[in-house]
This record gives structure tokens, C-alpha cells and sequence, in this order.
């Protein structure tokens, strides 16, 4: 298991939480008669399917949630982390775990739940669970060409399908509940039970399938977050209401000088525009990218002021405006552009001795301001760089 939320909760803290969830996952397990052999295998011989239908109901809730926590950028759904798929191997585990399954009436998890109670089959069980691992260990490298073989990646069935997200979520929970129907017919059929059910249990388990297809129909046809920001900005250019706070270029660059720990200069070219030319202690974030998590704090803050710039009038004033909606902070655009800053403080050409006097004192200011800029961006990369901090897939899993 990995951290639960990296940067904020702890490592050694995330393995505290997860020693309370591991109880409380066991107690949920044995209240749900998953430590009884009979309820268990009763999947495969037809006379119970509680397993199939509790696994059923938590994947499916738990899709239904990470898309909408998605759909309004509460979760990041890029860094979720996707075991690789090894088509061979895993066809190859499902039939030996299955047999298991049937044979010793416990799947690894469950297996230990009933330890928990004192029940000496499951002590049996996972006696044999050690033993087959011990010996996978030992024969892997007859078995390592198979267990490799097929390497899909980190593949999803909707990637596969051709399909969306959320289409593949509408066609899994259809099957789900023609799952929960079907099977409750078979149930009914081995154990002579009237195929009829309460009025009261049927509109419950009528709300809790709608509530699902409610919470999918919400990501499908609601707009998210990201579309929520760009009606916002479409309203505001078609009204005519934006109202920028512009920095000249001159202006900025005594701030930098005098005041660089109160700004953060923001870039929203691409990195290979970005690479090329720059404002000093400018960072990269290029437009298309600032919905990213990992820049939100920087636009949800009230400490600096946050200064946009580009090569485009149209594109920095989208840039201030989308970031106006995703935070609170105070937000100004430089006036011109980066070529223009390029052209007056690096590239700048000395005027003429019969120059007016504004000229001349500007040249100066500007040739001057320019080796400042310089000498700070290089005494700061003595001092050292923040760490940047990455987003990350969290690997782990059942």
C-alpha cells in the first residue's frame, strides 16, 4: 500500500491508517458471512451469489465516485495507478485461484478473516497459501518466461474497447444489475424459492441501482470543472467584462530586481518557447496545462502576486482569466509580450548621442536592470532550487 495522500499524510502515518482500515475491512467481511466456506463457494454451485454481488456493488459505487470526483477535479484521474496486465499469466492465476477457491472455500483475504475467528480449515487454508508462495519463489525461473508473457501495460478495458470513461461506466453497470436480476432467478431456481420479492426491498434496490445510473448521467451530461472555467471565460469575453490589471514591462523588471520574493512570474508558452527565451525567475506553466492539481496551490494563494506573460495578447488574458476562476489570487498580465521584454532589457540598441534625455536614461535603465536580473538568478542557483514537486502514480493494489 502506498501513501494515501502523498506530501500531505506520512508514509509511516498512511501504514497506521491502513492498520485500522485492515480491521475494519475484516469486520465488514465476517458481518457479510464471508468467513463461512458455504457462503463462499456457494457462488460457484449457485445457491448464494453474495459475493458476487457484494464485489459487484462496491466496484461499481466505487467507479461511480472516482468518475464524479473526477468529472469536478476533486481526484486527479491521471495519477490513479493501473496494474500492468500479463494476459497469460493472469488467465493462467484466475483458473488456479478459482480451483482454489472451490477446493479450500476461501480466497487469500477471506482466508484470513476466518482465521481471525478461530476457524481451523482457514488455518489450514492459509498453511497452503505460505506453501504455494514459497514455491512459486522457488520454481520461478522455469515459470518466469510465462509470467511475463503477453505484456499489455497498464492497460483499461475502456482503453481497449475503443470507449470512454463513462460510456464503459453506463455498460458496466447495466450488466451489473442484469448480474443482480439473473442470478437472483438462479438462486431461487436451486433453492425452490418463489421468484417474488417484497415491495419494500424492491424499491430500495430500485433506488440504489437508479442512484447509480444518476451519478453517471451527472459526469456524462453535467459540465465539469475544466467546462464550468471555460463557459466562465466565454461569458466574460462575450459581455465584454474582463477587467485585467496590466504591469508594464519596465515596472516589472524593478520588481524583480527590488521584489522577486513577492511575485510568481508565470510563462504559459510551451516548454520549447519557454526554452528559448524567459523571463528571469519566470516558471513554465504552459495554458492547456493550468487545470493540473499540482499548480492549484499556486493560484489559490494570497502571498505573491501571480504575473502572466506570453508572445500573445489573446493567450496571456485567457491564461489570467481561467486562473481567476480556479483560485483567489491576486493575478496582473505584463503589458507586453516576451519578445518585447527580449528586445528592450537583452537586445536592447544604444541610442544615438543626440537622443532625447528619456531615451538615454531609459537605455540606461534597461541594460541595467538586465545584468541585476542576471546576477540574481544566479546567486539564487547558489543558494539552491525549490524542489519540485512531481505528481506520481502510487502503486498498489489487491
Amino acid at each position: 500500500m502506498g501513501p494515501l495522500v502523498p506530501f500531505i499524510i506520512s508514509e509511516e502515518f498512511s501504514l497506521v491508517i491502513a492498520f485500522f482500515l485492515g480491521i475494519a475491512f475484516g469486520f465488514i467481511l465476517e458481518q457479510a458471512g464471508f468467513s463461512s466456506t458455504k457462503k463462499l463457494v456457494g457462488l460457484f454451485y449457485g445457491y448464494d451469489f453474495t459475493v458476487l454481488r457484494v464485489f459487484f456493488t462496491a466496484g461499481i459505487t466505487a467507479m461511480a465516485g472516482v468518475l464524479l470526483m473526477g468529472h469536478y477535479g476533486i481526484l486527479d484521474l491521471s495519477v490513479i495507478y493501473v496494474n500492468p496486465t500479463f494476459l497469460k499469466s493472469a488467465l493462467l492465476g484466475g483458473v488456479i485461484m478459482g480451483a482454489g477457491f472451490i477446493i479450500g472455500g476461501f480466497c487469500p483475504g477471506t482466508s484470513v478473516c476466518a482465521l481471525a475467528i478461530g476457524k481451523l480449515d482457514a488455518l489450514a487454508f492459509v498453511f497452503g497459501a505460505i506453501l504455494g508462495v514459497w514455491g512459486f519463489i522457488e520454481s520461478f525461473p522455469l515459470v518466469e518466461n510465462l509470467y511475463n508473457a503477453n505484456n499489455m501495460g497498464m492497460l483499461r478495458i475502456s482503453d481497449y474497447l475503443g470507449m470512454s470513461n463513462i460510456t464503459f461506466g453506463f455498460l458496466l453497470a447495466f450488466i451489473a444489475v442484469g448480474a443482480f436480476v439473473a442470478t437472483w432467478f438462479i438462486e431461487n431456481k436451486v433453492n425452490n424459492r418463489e421468484s417474488k420479492i417484497e415491495p419494500a426491498k424492491r424499491n430500495r434496490y430500485a433506488l440504489a441501482a437508479a442512484s447509480v445510473f444518476v451519478v453517471l448521467a451527472v459526469v456524462a451530461f453535467l459540465p465539469g470543472k475544466q467546462d464550468i472555467i471555460n463557459m466562465r471565460i466565454a461569458e466574460a469575453k462575450r459581455q465584454q467584462i474582463c477587467v485585467f490589471k496590466e504591469i508594464p514591462a519596465d515596472k516589472l523588471a524593478d520588481e524583480i530586481v527590488n521584489h522577486y520574493y513577492a511575485l510568481n512570474i508565470i510563462d504559459v508558452r510551451s516548454p520549447e518557447e519557454f526554452e528559448k527565451f524567459h523571463l528571469p525567475m519566470a516558471i513554465n506553466i504552459p495554458f492547456e496545462n493550468m487545470m493540473e492539481r499540482q499548480y492549484e496551490p499556486l493560484f489559490r494563494q494570497r502571498i505573491k502576486t501571480n504575473v502572466f506573460y506570453a508572445d500573445g495578447d489573446t493567450l496571456v488574458r485567457m491564461a489570467c482569466l481561467k486562473a481567476k476562476y480556479i483560485g483567489n489570487s491576486e493575478n496582473l498580465i505584463m503589458r507586453e509580450s516576451a519578445g518585447e521584454f527580449q528586445k528592450m532589457f537583452y537586445l536592447a540598441k544604444a541610442p544615438p548621442p543626440e537622443a532625447p534625455k528619456n531615451e538615454l536614461q531609459a537605455y540606461v535603465f534597461r541594460t541595467e536592470s538586465a545584468r541585476k536580473m542576471d546576477n540574481l538568478v544566479e546567486a539564487l542557483k547558489n543558494i539552491g532550487a525549490p524542489v519540485k514537486r512531481e505528481v506520481v502514480q502510487v502503486k498498489g493494489g489487491c
